[in-house]
């Protein structure tokens, strides 16, 4: 049987896409094994009527190792 943990974050990009890759990307350097990210909301900073950059919040899943 496996254990997962759930932790959350915020993280920011140019795109969304950006935004997701960067939260897993960052999220790795000190969590392993990650299986799911599940993106909670999506927020746009907007600047002079146009979009400048994506922030998520989500809940990261990783398995917890014995």
């Amino acid at each position: 049987m496996s254990i997962v943990k759930v932790i959350e974050v915020i993280s920011e990009g140019k795109t969304i896409e950006e935004a997701i890759h960067s939260a897993i990307h960052e999220a790795s350097h000190t969590v392993k094994d990650i299986k799911q990210i599940d993106v909670d909301h999506i927020h746009a900073k907007v600047e002079n009527g146009h979009i400048t950059k994506y922030r998520i919040d989500a809940r990261i899943s990783f398995v917890v190792k014995h």
